[in-house]
């Protein structure tokens, strides 16, 4: 037993077809806003190859229009799993574009609502993340950080710690204030995004996430735009940050 699923998403940016095609179909466009490090080689024979700890997947291309369509596919275990993304951009008149996204795929197994759940909480963040990147740093490449927090999580305790480092009470919406130390001092921002296991938070220069790790350590996945930005240094930080924070 499991369940196929597609999942839509629509959004209107204030960035060119150009713009969005570098955000969806390059490493560097890729890397600022979803998770780890990312390699795509181009054309309609290319892969895209995502490297998230020890999670390192290689996905032929199966679109490739540029400024148009874009997709690529995971290839399909031997228990049926496999997953799949499609974006399609319009261009509109004033200089913005419509994006829409389609993650499809199949999760195996009897428990499969739980990971499902999972998927599509995170998923979300991560398409709120591509909307906030071309809506104020379009144009920019970020240095992706990733880091993990302590062991043995309990994800209300962390969510509640995570709110009080965050300067916010829960629930927390979008629009809602945010006072930190960040990895090059105090910082000031908003939340962007938030639901029941992530929380995303947009600065001046950076786009700061945090989720659950469902049986693992909470995850911080950060994009730093500023010109001073690497994650040598970034990663210890939060890391840091994370075990004084949720200890």
């Amino acid at each position: 037993m499991g369940h196929q699923f597609t999942e839509h998403d629509t959004a209107e940016v204030p960035a060119s077809p150009e713009e969005v095609w570098a955000a969806i179909a390059t490493g560097p466009g890729i890397d600022s806003w979803f998770m780890g490090r990312n390699e795509v080689k181009p054309g309609a024979d290319g892969i895209v190859r995502t490297v998230f700890g020890e999670y390192a997947p290689e996905s032929p291309i199966t679109e490739w229009d540029p400024a148009r369509r874009f997709g690529y596919r995971s290839g399909q275990a031997p228990d049926g799993r496999f997953i799949a993304f499609e974006y399609l951009i319009e261009g509109r008149a004033g200089g913005s574009t419509v994006l829409r996204a389609v993650t499809s795929g199949f999760i195996p197994g009897d428990d499969w609502a739980d990971e499902f759940e999972a998927m599509k909480l995170g998923g979300a963040l991560y398409f709120a993340s591509l909307v906030e990147y071309l809506t104020h740093f379009p144009g920019r490449f970020a240095a992706p950080v990733t880091a993990f927090g302590p062991p043995d999580p309990d994800w209300p305790r962390d969510r509640a710690r995570l709110y009080q480092a965050l300067g916010l009470t829960e629930p927390a919406g979008r629009g809602d204030r945010v006072r930190f130390a960040g990895e090059a001092g105090p910082a000031e921002g908003v939340v962007y995004f938030a639901n029941a296991d992530t929380i995303g938070v947009r600065t001046g220069d950076a786009l700061y996430r945090f989720m659950r790790g469902f049986g693992k350590p909470v995850i911080a996945t950060h994009e730093l735009f500023a010109a001073h930005a690497g994650p040598g240094q970034a990663q210890p930080y939060w890391e840091a940050w994370l075990s004084r924070t949720l200890a």
